[in-house]
């Protein structure tokens, strides 16, 4: 990922806030032909200190599910449309539009995981985690037969990640003015992403 140094992120505390905020990823491998192939799908993430690791599961039928290797997980964050016109040197620097975003890049090693345990876990965790967040009160329930059926189903995986990008573009290489009435306009829109955007870009201004 092409990260100009001053969107660069260090702290993974950042990558804890994108995969709460969002734990919807796009995980890339190469398929037979080396030509890339994505998934979109949930994921459990657990970090400890500098490991990260994502668990999730795929439909049988995915050509992923029989992936064994290196991949890219990307978790996604807000995003939005900057104007130019926000800008308080906007006419004197000839400022032209953006878009202004935050997203990870994980690069790491896919494993496979058939053991009924081991899927049974990761569902079991899944859905717990959005039932509660949804406010329903499904569970997976490992003694009824035909909840474990369903676990044929599918192929579980574990990604260890070895190299972590985080890039969080926020206009960090504008003056204090231009971030301020670039946070403003965006928090004019009837768009919560935006206003999720004009929050990074205020708070990473603040630590300037």
């Amino acid at each position: 990922m092409y990260t100009p140094r001053a969107f660069a992120e260090t702290d993974l505390a950042a990558l804890d806030w994108l995969v709460t905020r969002d734990p919807f990823v796009t995980l890339v491998t190469g398929d037979a032909e080396g030509l890339p192939f994505a998934t979109h799908l949930p994921v459990l993430y657990v970090r400890e200190g500098e490991r990260v690791i994502l668990e999730g599961h795929w439909a049988k039928p995915n050509p992923q599910a029989r992936h064994d290797g290196r991949a890219l997980a990307i978790v996604h964050g807000p995003h939005a449309y900057v104007s130019p016109g926000w800008y308080a040197d906007k006419e004197e620097a000839a400022r032209v539009p953006t878009w202004n975003y935050a997203v990870a890049h994980l690069y790491g090693t896919l494993e496979p995981l058939h053991e009924e345990a081991a899927l049974a876990g990761i569902v079991a965790r899944l859905s717990q985690r959005h039932e509660d967040a949804a406010g329903g009160d499904w569970r997976y329930e490992h003694a009824r037969e035909e909840q474990r059926i369903q676990l044929r189903g599918i192929v579980g995986f574990r990604f260890v990640a070895e190299r972590i990008e985080l890039k969080f573009k926020l206009n960090q290489h504008h003056p204090a003015a231009n971030v301020e009435g670039a946070a403003a306009g965006l928090r004019r829109q009837a768009d919560a992403q935006a206003h999720e955007v004009a929050a990074l870009m205020l708070d990473r201004l603040a630590r300037r």
